[in-house]
């Protein structure tokens, strides 16, 4: 596996000073005050690479390239790379050699904004380390757990109960509503009205079965009691109801008086 990995560029900066420091005597840190930092003791190009897990400080020359140290960082922040107390332009790194010799040298940038990009080039690949560590650890758990068989036995079956659907043949059947005139009418949607269905007009056999009473016809005869009570009965009847003390014989008074046109005729019944 390490034979089949490559080897990545993270970062690279053209000017880069290295001094040689004193040892540190106490606990306190490293401070860059107290080197020379007006009289470097090398300058040259500055390479972060990683190669799987592990990153490298390479410093090199800036016209042939060729190598003059290399720090190997398996953790950050951690002994390998340190920052000094007093400035955030210098670090302090542990070089190696393939002998397995270090040594602890001091490096520092004439601009800020180099320190920062090497600063955060070791971050995100740590953070990068930290990830792939947590995701390797989470499936190596999950392939010792015991998994679960959630395939149908031989035989085994299922039963589905949808909602509340009936089958056509139990199913209850549908309320229907009944209208006026025997109409079997839908229940009505929600939130709906029934319309109420309108009256049918009167059929041609109730108009052909009502009655109507024949015209009477004049007759020029006025001493006939009978056509006069005929002719004066509805009239009567309509503007106010018969006495029961009324005189039998004032009627053909009345009646002869309804006809104005006629002429009077001589009658030998005396008119009281």
């Amino acid at each position: 596996a390490a034979e089949l990995e490559y080897e990545s560029v993270l970062c690279v900066k053209p000017d880069v000073n290295v001094y040689r420091i004193p040892p540190r005597t106490s606990n306190r840190g490293y401070r860059a005050s107290d080197w020379k930092l007006d009289h470097p003791d090398w300058t040259g190009r500055l390479r972060v690479t990683s190669k799987g897990k592990t990153a490298y400080i390479k410093l090199e020359d800036k016209v042939s390239g060729e190598l003059f140290a290399q720090a190997p960082i398996d953790q950050y922040p951690g002994i390998a790379v340190e920052t000094v107390a007093d400035s955030s332009r210098y670090f302090v790194i542990r070089i190696q050699d393939g002998t397995g010799r270090s040594a602890f040298i001091g490096i520092g940038f004439t601009d800020r904004g180099d320190a920062f990009d090497f600063n955060v080039s070791l971050q995100d690949h740590f953070k990068w380390v930290k990830q792939e560590t947590e995701i390797s650890k989470e499936s190596q758990e999950a392939d010792t757990r015991p998994k679960l068989d959630l395939g149908f036995k031989e035989g085994q079956t299922i039963k589905l109960n949808i909602g509340n659907m009936t089958s056509k043949k139990g199913g209850a059947a549908k309320p229907r509503v009944s209208g006026s005139g025997g109409l079997s009418l839908l229940p009505p949607p929600p939130g709906g009205k029934i319309a109420v269905p309108p009256i049918p007009p009167p059929s041609s056999t109730a108009i052909a079965n009502h009655v109507t009473p024949p015209p009477v016809q004049k007759s020029s005869n006025a001493s006939s009691a009978d056509i006069l009570l005929d002719l004066d009965a509805p009239a009567a009847a309509s503007k106010a109801p018969v006495s029961s003390t009324t005189d039998l014989w004032g009627d053909f008074s009345t009646a002869s008086s309804a006809v104005p046109n006629q002429a009077p005729q001589q009658s030998n019944w005396v008119q009281f």
